[in-house]
């Protein structure tokens, strides 16, 4: 059964920065294409970034320049790094198997002074 566990969010101030972790199991990892989401107070969740098999990478265009996934095959983890960030980038963070339909709990990322 897919599980994805998400750690690293926490409270941060405008223009601070935060890395994000999330150690996936239940399935083969080095293969599989690996995304993170979010979901903002009160909206849909929507994707942010997808980190591709060999660390090719793709962003929605707000975090742009700002976000940075990445992956460590040898531990089955996915990293995203946070740079930059604003009060609209508070939400709770999420990340997926591609194709999967399985959401982990989550991890809450705060930006507020």
């Amino acid at each position: 059964q897919e599980q994805f566990v998400e750690s690293g969010g926490g409270l941060v101030q405008p223009g601070g920065s935060l890395r994000l972790s999330c150690e996936p199991n239940g399935f083969p990892f080095t293969d599989e294409i690996m995304t993170w989401h979010r979901q903002l107070p009160g909206k849909a969740r929507e994707w942010v970034a997808t980190v591709f098999p060999g660390g090719a990478t793709f962003y929605t265009d707000s975090v742009k320049g700002r976000f940075i996934g990445s992956r460590d095959d040898a531990n089955n983890t996915v990293y995203l790094q946070m740079n930059n960030l604003g009060p609209d980038d508070t939400a709770v963070y999420y990340c997926q198997k591609h194709g999967s339909t399985t959401w982990g709990p989550g991890t809450q990322v705060t930006v507020s002074s």
